[in-house]
């Protein structure tokens, strides 16, 4: 029903160009979180993806080969906008039920403004994180893996060494998602289960991302579906917060407007305060 674009496996291939690119994306994961300023972040990413291009074609894979081939790209748009679609209805039913809502409250978003969190959704996430990470695990190690394993371990492979690429940006966010927080619980223990349940999730969405990058021969269509999860997800964590606080705030108006209506009624009754905590 659906045919697989993906390049031959081949007989005795080096494997120093593959470690190269492995090497090259640890010191762009350190680089990216832990000493670029994040205001560099976009330039990194953009160098960064032009260089594993480069690396990639230096070791005889093609544009197609690497889902980047002007044949492909119309059927990858397609997939591209059947993802986003299904992802933001996936968004749209989970944040109207109260028992799903919380799993979107990234407390990180509170401190964003609306201007913020556009520039984020629409800018950063599709050209920074989505570009450099489609371009890294969906284009060049894939097509390299796949044509020195096969199709099978190369997939395999490439979505196990995206979820590992996850684990320093994965540091901490149970204490910043109350979701995650109340199932890996807090401190140590919970830190090393955030990253755990990180690396375990993204390597599986990293074969589902490889499987569309395979079926629809092009690397647009994971990067509409990691877009979608990415980008959706922050405008749709920082609208629910908003509306929660909106909400807090709202309840502790009403509270106080009650209270001191009581202390009124009180003080013309000639009666000792009844305010009290509700």
């Amino acid at each position: 029903m659906f045919d697989i674009v993906a390049p031959a496996q081949e007989t005795g291939l080096a494997w120093w160009p593959v470690v190269v690119v492995i090497a090259a994306l640890v010191v762009i994961n350190v680089v990216n979180n832990r000493v670029a300023p994040q205001t560099h972040y976009l330039l990194w990413a953009f160098g960064a993806s032009v260089l594993l291009i480069a690396f990639g074609l230096l070791d005889g894979n093609s544009w197609t080969d690497m889902g980047l081939g002007w044949a492909y790209l119309l059927p990858g748009l397609v997939w591209a906008a059947v993802c986003i679609g299904g992802v933001t209805a996936v968004y749209l039913v989970g944040s109207a039920f109260r028992k799903t809502r919380t799993a979107f409250h990234d407390e990180r978003m509170t401190e964003l403004s609306g201007g913020r969190i556009m520039f984020q959704a629409l800018v950063e996430v599709p050209f920074g994180t989505v570009l450099l990470e489609e371009i890294a695990f969906r284009a060049v190690l894939l097509s390299m893996l796949i044509r020195r394993l096969g199709l099978g371990w190369g997939l395999a492979v490439s979505a196990i060494l995206f979820g590992l690429w996850h684990i320093l940006p994965s540091i901490g966010t149970h204490e910043a998602n109350p979701a995650l927080g109340s199932v890996v619980g807090h401190g140590r223990r919970g830190n090393i289960l955030a990253v755990a349940l990180s690396v375990l999730t993204t390597s599986v969405a990293g074969v589902l991302f490889g499987g569309l990058r395979l079926l629809s021969g092009s690397v647009l269509a994971p990067m509409g579906f990691h877009w979608a999860t990415n980008g959706l997800g922050y405008a749709f964590s920082w609208l629910l917060i908003r509306e929660r606080d909106r909400r807090l705030a709202s309840h502790r108006r009403t509270v106080r407007a009650r209270l001191d209506e009581r202390r009124l009624r009180a003080d013309r009754e000639g009666r000792p305060d009844a305010g009290g905590v509700e």
